[in-house]
């Protein structure tokens, strides 16, 4: 059936049918669609400038489209239309980097580099004499295989009944880290097993972050309300009731990573997004603001810097 619906699509893409397009391939179960389906469906929302749902389209396949130049460079697009320009800047630099020399990428460069605002100065940072001890011992830049296996987070964590009821498992045996990991699809970054085989998840003491607003510059916080331990006995762990993959599933979050944090706001999360890394590298960490049309806000170029920087409110 979807072999004699292709030529169908593109020859409805080259007479401007875009409507047609969209509704011949919604009239798919979207569990029996694949990816060219999908991307043919991203492409004529793109088209009909319904671009939220087109970026919803394309992070549904987003484990195949990350390796190929057209999908990098089609939701692009659509980020770029939404103002989302740091994210439309990350997607076409991939896309130069699987099509290098490309007209139409290149011209979408300059573009968004016009509009995505200068990194905000370094001394803007967090003062590191408010970063505590155990988190500021390692060396700024430090790979995470770096991580010594005796560090202490003893005191990194606040053990109250909520966090000790919801949060807080034993720690995770090797077996529990992969199957977790086979679940999600995501290698998880070393630096957070390690913290896990000492606390497996639970309530920072220190649980605020800072992060510069994109136009003005001025200096803000997001609020993590716990992170997500490796296994799936508590509601808050990441296989949990109400861990990543349930959350990414029934709300909506994008499929490029796993949620490793909550926040006050049930419609906010920080995640680790493998967009760049791929599903086995380091990862980025993220807040994604659910409430704002799912806004991403890069955070730390790691899950180590994240910890990092995390300090008191």
């Amino acid at each position: 059936m979807q072999d004699k619906l292709l030529p169908k699509l593109e020859a409805w893409h080259e007479e401007d049918e875009f409507e047609e397009i969209v509704n011949a391939v919604m009239d798919i179960p979207a569990e029996e669609r694949d990816y060219e389906l999908t991307n043919h469906l991203g492409r004529a929302l793109n088209n009909l400038e319904r671009y939220e749902e087109a970026v919803e389209q394309f992070l549904s396949v987003a484990d195949e489209g990350k390796v190929d130049p057209l999908w990098q460079y089609r939701i692009g697009f659509a980020y770029y239309y939404l103002d989302r320009y740091e994210e439309a800047l990350r997607a076409f630099e991939a896309a130069d980097r699987l099509e290098p020399g490309d007209e139409e990428i290149q011209e979408f460069l300059e573009l968004i580099r016009d509009k995505v605002p200068q990194q905000p100065p370094e001394e803007a940072a967090p003062d590191p004499a408010d970063v505590p001890a155990r988190v500021s011992a390692y060396a700024d830049g430090a790979p995470e295989a770096a991580l010594e296996s005796d560090a202490d987070f003893t005191d990194f964590w606040e053990d109250s009944d909520l966090a000790l009821e919801q949060y807080v498992m034993a720690p995770p045996t090797d077996e529990q880290i992969a199957s977790v990991e086979e679940e999600l699809v995501f290698r998880l970054p070393a630096f957070y097993v390690q913290m896990m085989k000492q606390h497996n998840g639970g309530v920072p003491r220190s649980r605020s972050f800072a992060v510069a607003d994109p136009v003005s510059g001025e200096m803000g916080h997001i609020v993590i309300s716990g992170i997500l331990g490796i296994g799936r006995e508590k509601k808050r762990s990441l296989c949990g009731e109400a861990g990543s993959r349930f959350r990414i599933e029934q709300e909506g979050y994008p499929e490029f990573g796993v949620i490793i944090c909550d926040c006050p706001s049930e419609a906010a999360a920080v995640m680790l997004d493998y967009r760049d890394s791929g599903n086995d590298g380091a990862p980025e960490v993220v807040h994604v603001d659910k409430a704002n049309n799912y806004a991403i806000t890069r955070l730390a170029p790691s899950f180590e810097a994240f910890i990092r920087g995390l300090v008191k409110e």
